[in-house]
């Protein structure tokens, strides 16, 4: 299941807290990459926040694999999880009947 998670800074934490974690942060974002549960991480043009899709069983999971993050675990974030599934639009609209 792909799964939309969308970062949120925890509220009235400065800059300077989370300056020690980054690079373990980087590090454990890439193992969850290569390990294939993050498929892929971007952050917002919009907004000083990470979007990432995972591709995990369920919600469950996915939250289970960022509780693992280091700024998750002193936190510093949390994440917005939204399951998603394919859009079934087309087939209702070209499937033969």
């Amino acid at each position: 299941m792909k799964i939309l998670a969308i970062e949120k800074e925890a509220e009235g934490i400065p800059a300077e807290r989370f300056q020690p974690h980054l690079k373990a942060e980087a590090a454990r974002a890439w193992e969850l990459y290569q390990a294939g549960t993050i498929r892929e991480l971007y952050f917002r043009q919009d907004a000083h926040s990470a979007v990432l899709i995972l591709e995990c069983r369920d919600a469950e999971e996915a939250e289970a694999a960022l509780a693992t993050l280091p700024l998750v675990k002193e936190g510093l974030i949390t994440f917005e999880i939204i399951p998603l599934a394919a859009y079934p639009g087309f087939s209702r609209l070209f499937a033969a009947a």
